[in-house]
């Protein structure tokens, strides 16, 4: 007999993130835009004019992927490539007029994905749901940096059983 086995909290939130990403990505569909360029105009609206090499590594995605990517965003004329005045060799991506716009719509589809997402939690229950998204970020990207400096990673801390 098979034992049934409790849900997983990564398999809850990796359906939870997919599910509200689908569900982003729908609504961002209707004003014009695919999967992931929604991350590379809200980087420009926070600092236009950053080079695709920067642009790669705050959103953690490969150069080639960036370039796809804005050049999607070209072709639509939501952002313009110029080269750099000091480094003929180095692009900086600002967004267009049309881009600055569509920031807008960019804001309010998160706004009312985040609003569908969250039905049903009183505002207690956000500030503490906030909260521990936060503490899962913070103990992965420390549980990363670790791994990034200690290469023999086979020992396991068991203390997930707190319940």
């Amino acid at each position: 007999m098979v034992k049934d086995r409790k849900p997983l909290i990564l398999h809850r939130l990796q359906s939870t993130a997919r599910l509200t990403r689908t569900a982003l990505a729908m609504r961002l569909l209707g004003h014009g835009f695919y999967a992931g360029q929604d991350a590379v105009m809200l980087q420009l609206a926070h600092e236009d004019g950053l080079s695709p090499s920067v642009l790669a590594k705050r959103l953690g995605v490969r150069p080639p992927t960036i370039t796809k990517t804005i050049s999607r965003l070209q072709t639509q004329g939501f952002v313009k490539k110029e080269g750099s005045t000091t480094d003929q060799r180095q692009a900086h991506i600002f967004l267009t007029e049309t881009g600055t716009e569509a920031i807008k719509a960019i804001e309010k589809s998160i706004r009312k994905t985040e609003k569908d997402a969250m039905k049903g939690f009183d505002k207690k229950e956000r500030k503490v749901f906030v909260k521990m998204l936060s503490r899962l970020e913070i103990n992965l990207s420390a549980a990363e940096l670790l791994r990034q400096t200690s290469p023999d990673d086979d020992h396991e801390d068991d203390d997930t059983d707190d319940e």
